[in-house]
């Protein structure tokens, strides 16, 4: 059994969740201590738990410690069983994280797989659902399989309650692909949207996203939500390039200026676009799972963060694949997949 730090490196709850899913891709039991051991609220939160009952029901485990605030946890995966499954969270906890924890071992087999995840669909600091629509889902679809995401209902913090619903056709394996090129950039796009929010909200955010980075009103559309169990705000940037697109969000928080929110998503997506690199990093390090889980491939892509780079190491501890990070300039990094 593997014994895995949940306070190492960044620390947070993707060192959970990465070992919940390669524990199922593989087989291989674990136990982890110290759990968010420095986060402000450590151990388990309600979303790390679902993501933990989640990864139990797919592969029929055995799991202790399986509970609000504990710090320390036991999982042994049994096979995986695809089918039909529901995943409630019960809070504005992110249920694109929880899609994370589970989604891989359901990529590869003979079996169609369809799941339901009740929570928030746009929260901060996880992958909004456009983000896993139009820039994580492509890429997973170039590697063999067929997966199809639906937003039946949008989920805001801190209030939740939003549905997506996935529908999974594996492959009989994931195939390495190569995403070493910047293909031209076609479009640049601003969207806002606003649930039970004054439309003027958005209307400033697309003004300040239009002024940063030159979009003409026709790139720019608002999209107003009503009866969402509660208030939300995102504004967001649609790269658009001839092979794929990436998205850049800034999420709106009580207190925060509307063009505070516009010009952090703004920012991001001009960084993108001025480094020359193929692959933004956000989509980077979605990215590494799949593609170590493939064993083959290449990406490039900006400096990676510490959430990457603890990723790296929790993936190599499962997973007999060779994963090198080369530094290709001051802007950019070069990421391959192999075999040990």
């Amino acid at each position: 059994m593997l014994t895995i730090d949940g306070a190492a490196g960044e620390g947070g709850g993707q060192i959970l969740r990465t070992a919940l899913a390669l524990s199922i891709v593989t087989g291989t039991p674990f136990r982890i201590e110290r759990i968010r051991a420095r986060r402000a609220r450590p151990g388990l939160l309600r979303q790390h738990l679902t993501a933990v009952n989640a990864a139990a029901e797919l592969s029929g485990a055995s799991v202790t410690g399986a509970e609000q605030g504990p710090a320390t946890l036991t999982f042994a995966p049994g096979k995986v069983r695809p089918g039909g499954f529901e995943f409630k969270i019960g809070s504005a906890g992110s249920a694109t994280l929880v899609l994370q924890t589970v989604m891989p071992a359901l990529l590869v087999g003979s079996m169609e797989s369809r799941i339901a995840l009740e929570g928030g669909t746009h929260n901060p600091a996880a992958p909004p659902f456009d983000f896993l629509e139009k820039s994580f889902l492509p890429f997973i679809n170039r590697m063999g399989p067929a997966v199809e995401a639906r937003l039946v209902r949008p989920g805001f913090y801190p209030a939740g309650g939003g549905r997506i619903e996935v529908k999974i056709t594996p492959a009989e394996r994931l195939m390495p692909i190569d995403m070493m090129i910047r293909c031209s950039i076609r479009e640049v796009r601003g969207r806002a949207i606003v649930a039970n929010l004054p439309r003027a909200i958005a209307e400033r955010e697309l003004a300040t996203i239009a002024r940063i980075l030159s979009l003409v009103p026709s790139s720019l559309a608002i999209e107003e939500i009503r009866g969402s169990p509660g208030a939300g705000n995102v504004a967001i940037v649609e790269v658009v390039a001839e092979d794929h697109t990436e998205v850049f969000t800034g999420f709106g928080e009580v207190g925060v200026r509307a063009e505070t929110v516009a010009r952090r998503a703004a920012a991001e997506a001009r960084d993108y676009i001025e480094s020359g690199v193929p692959v933004g990093i956000y989509l980077a390090d979605q990215m590494l799972v799949p593609m170590a889980i493939a064993r083959g491939g290449r990406l490039r892509t900006g400096p990676l963060s510490r959430h990457a780079t603890t990723n790296i190491d929790v993936i190599r501890r499962f997973l007999d694949v060779h994963i090198r990070v080369e530094e290709d300039s001051v802007r950019s990094r070069i990421v391959s997949f192999g075999p040990r």
